[in-house]
């Protein structure tokens, strides 16, 4: 029986979770814009600041720790395979994700400079 409840609530708890996120982000987002506009910048200024903001590497570090995770995902699977061990795959995740997120600021920090 409690197997039915948490089947039930799994769905309704995601979808109040991504929901949550996503009215967050759009308040945060339209609470940065009225201080800028409360600051007294004009038009040009404002679009001039989110220019500015945007990360012209993002795509580039996506694509790096995209390929971590399918590599950490790989060899966790692979080690699970020959060890037959469980907690290989997880391992592996977080660490070579982990590294992926590092190795990606490292070039783009040195892509900046």
């Amino acid at each position: 029986m409690a197997e039915d409840v948490i089947a039930v609530f799994i769905p309704i708890i995601m979808i109040l979770v991504t929901g949550l996120v996503l009215v967050t982000y759009f308040y945060l987002r339209s609470r940065e814009r009225q201080m800028l506009i409360d600051k007294g910048l004009s038009a040009e200024s404002i679009k001039e600041f989110f220019e500015s903001k945007k990360d012209a590497n993002r795509m580039l570090k996506i694509g790096i720790v995209i390929v971590a995770f399918g590599i950490a995902l790989g060899l966790g699977l692979w080690l699970q395979d020959i060890t037959h061990k469980d907690y290989w795959v997880p391992f592996s995740i977080f660490t070579i994700t982990g590294l992926g997120f590092i190795t990606a600021n490292v070039i783009a920090r040195r892509m900046k400079e």
